[in-house]
């Protein structure tokens, strides 16, 4: 390890023991990283030392306009506040609360500068939530939206590790605004290391059991350099809009890193619904898209009532894109969706295609810099056909704080994502199912999205999931919780339609044997399907 430059220690203290690592690899030239790295200069400071920062960076819903130069002014003022006003130290783990905002954006760029971590966390997270990430992380500093306060300080009363709070998008004279505007816009980043942890992501939930995962400012920077210029290609005048939360590392790099990079511009909306995105894409003239498989499924019916003229890229990822999905979007807007799959546990996209390399019902083949194969239970690589479990590795991987679980997610080396592929004759990465919502139902192997993709092909369902339910003579069957588009009646004769729709479309033996209609589905805040929590009512 590279000397480090925090003074607290925390996050080497705990990291996994090296012999549970995943193996890392760095064999592209642009991943020869120096042993002196802080991503906030490379990403922000760079550009206004170029003599670029009058460029273009962040645009919200409220006129509000950023440049590079203001966006740097900002996180130096906040930065400042940190050491002087907080008396944070390098290494002190620092909590990030609120929506996608400039200033959400400047908090996450004033951590890196001081050489803190950024512990970033969902805007709907409650007290009970909140107290166990401040825990587990050691939490002694937050910077949160002062319209989300109730929840951290009902948190903060359990937590005195957590011993200061500074709140924005205040007016009040502690507030962090009036706290920044009193300090110099010139600010000396500290010197981390490339391998000082920068953040601490949390998993989003879809198990119930969040874990939180250790990424360096070599991390940041590496999958900058790997998946957006070989896939996304963007460009310097695109402009980025999109629904992840900056909390999640979908959102993180989608909004925010991957832009900034080129330096182009992000516009950041509080609220990013369906109904809102589309408005938003024609009002901003957006050019570059992220966002989930459900919103574009939801979007697809209302494009021709916006004018898309600007959109020139599309980008799923989240959950697995289902052919269908795939091609209401292309028939509603003539773009086709780049897919792919990234975990927390490696930080972005591993696994993905551009437009030219689409392929219905595949993710796609590994990201340039790293590697992917499918392997059976004893660790094995198995042959193009079979399904297994995905292993993956590369310049970023699993490194979670101070969790047993970590011996489950590295295997000889391999990030095991937890996800069920196969691998097809012309190599692509075919999605069939997280390993555990695999249904084993009379001796079949059911994969849940397979069910999912069929029903999702009717024109009765706006949404559906698919999951295994305890059966005496089966073992389990497959159950579909449904959610209706407007117009169709839940009832026996459609549940019977839906029924032989299923078994017409794949394989008669996979069709819902069980059929609930729902006016929801239970997801995370990054629009992730919760299927433990369908099984959970399910029995």
């Amino acid at each position: 390890m590279i000397a480090s430059a925090h003074l607290d220690t925390f996050t080497r203290d705990h990291l996994p023991a090296p012999e549970l690592w995943p193996e890392l690899i760095f064999e592209l030239p642009e991943l020869q990283f120096p042993e002196r790295l802080n991503c906030a200069t490379e990403l922000l400071d760079r550009w206004v030392e170029q003599g670029q920062g009058e460029r273009l960076c962040l645009q919200g819903a409220d006129g509000l306009r950023w440049t590079y130069a203001e966006l740097q002014r900002q996180a130096n003022r906040i930065a400042h506040v940190l050491v002087q006003d907080l008396g944070l130290v390098s290494g002190n783990r620092v909590l990030l609360r609120g929506a996608n905002t400039a200033e959400m954006a400047a908090c996450w760029f004033a951590v890196q500068k001081v050489g803190a971590v950024a512990v970033a966390t969902m805007p709907l997270l409650r007290a009970k939530e909140l107290q166990q990430v401040i825990a587990k992380a050691q939490i002694s500093h937050a910077l949160c939206d002062h319209r989300l306060a109730e929840e951290l300080q009902l948190a903060q009363a359990q937590c005195p590790q957590l011993r200061s709070v500074c709140y924005f998008h205040s007016e009040a004279e502690d507030g962090l605004e009036a706290r920044a505007a009193r300090h110099s816009e010139v600010f000396a980043n500290v010197d981390t290391a490339a391998d000082d942890c920068c953040l601490i992501a949390f998993t989003s939930g879809t198990t119930g059991a969040p874990k939180g995962t250790m990424h360096f400012h070599r991390d940041v920077m590496a999958i900058c350099r790997c998946w957006p210029p070989q896939m996304l290609r963007p460009q310097p005048d695109d402009v980025f809009i999109g629904s992840p939360p900056l909390a999640f590392t979908f959102g993180l790099g989608g909004l925010l890193l991957f832009p900034m990079t080129v330096g182009a511009s992000t516009v950041l909306l509080e609220k990013a619904s369906p109904e809102a995105l589309l408005p938003a894409i024609a009002r901003f003239g957006a050019s570059v898209m992220f966002t989930a498989p459900t919103s574009y499924r939801a979007m697809a019916p209302q494009v021709g009532n916006h004018d898309l003229s600007s959109l020139r890229k599309c980008v799923s990822a989240g959950e697995a894109l289902p052919a269908a999905t795939r091609q209401l979007w292309k028939e509603a807007t003539g773009i086709e969706l780049i897919d792919g799959i990234g975990a927390t546990e490696l930080l972005h996209i591993f696994i993905s295609h551009d437009e030219a390399h689409a392929k219905p019902g595949a993710t796609g083949v590994p990201v340039r810099g790293y590697r992917a194969c499918v392997l059976d239970e004893q660790g094995q690589v198995l042959p193009a056909g079979q399904v297994g479990r995905l292993a993956v590795k590369g310049p970023t991987g699993c490194r979670y704080l101070a969790d047993a679980r970590q011996r489950n997610y590295v295997l000889n080396g391999w990030n095991l994502t937890g996800d069920a592929y196969l691998v097809d004759e012309q190599g692509y990465f075919v999605y069939q199912a997280r390993t555990d919502d695999m249904i084993i139902s009379g001796g079949y192997n059911i994969a849940g999205p397979e069910v999912e993709a069929a029903l999702l092909l009717h024109p009765a369902v706006a949404e559906c999931g698919v999951i295994g339910q305890p059966d005496e003579e089966r073992g389990q069957i497959v159950k579909a919780v449904v959610v209706l588009r407007e117009g169709f009646t839940p009832g026996p004769e459609l549940h019977r339609e839906l029924q032989d729709f299923v078994k017409a479309t794949i394989a008669p033996y996979k069709y819902p044997r069980a059929l609930e209609f729902r006016s929801s589905l239970p997801r995370t805040e990054t629009g992730k399907l919760q299927r433990f929590r369908l099984r959970s009512q399910a029995s």
